[in-house]
């Protein structure tokens, strides 16, 4: 197993974990959805190095995706938590910035 995929499951925990506790337990956050749009770029740029070739890449981007949309769906369980389609929004900016990076980065 390559550290990429390592990194990529420590990192896809720490996100659960972070957005599947109340709020208040967390500790008062910079910026939230800045915090959203790194989180999900940086998984995604991981995802984009593991992948094998292009089809391989949509997969894990849109895995991504979905994993985003179900933690916003599990937050509604979830005390002083709930659905944030700006959330939402942040995750997929940075998912699709990480994937046009990556493109960029392979043409040069």
């Amino acid at each position: 197993m390559g550290w990429e995929l390592i990194l990529f499951m420590c990192g896809a925990l720490a996100i659960s974990a972070g957005c599947l506790v109340p709020a208040r337990w967390l500790p008062p956050l910079p910026n939230d959805k800045l915090l959203h749009f790194l989180a999900f770029g940086g998984m995604a740029m991981l995802a984009e190095r593991i992948a094998r070739d292009r089809s391989e890449q949509v997969a894990w981007l849109a895995g991504l995706f979905i994993a985003g949309w179900l933690i916003e769906c599990l937050q509604s369980w979830v005390p002083d938590r709930n659905f944030c389609w700006r959330d939402m929004a942040a995750n997929t900016a940075g998912i699709l910035s990480a994937a046009i990076f990556s493109q960029v980065l392979i043409r040069i």
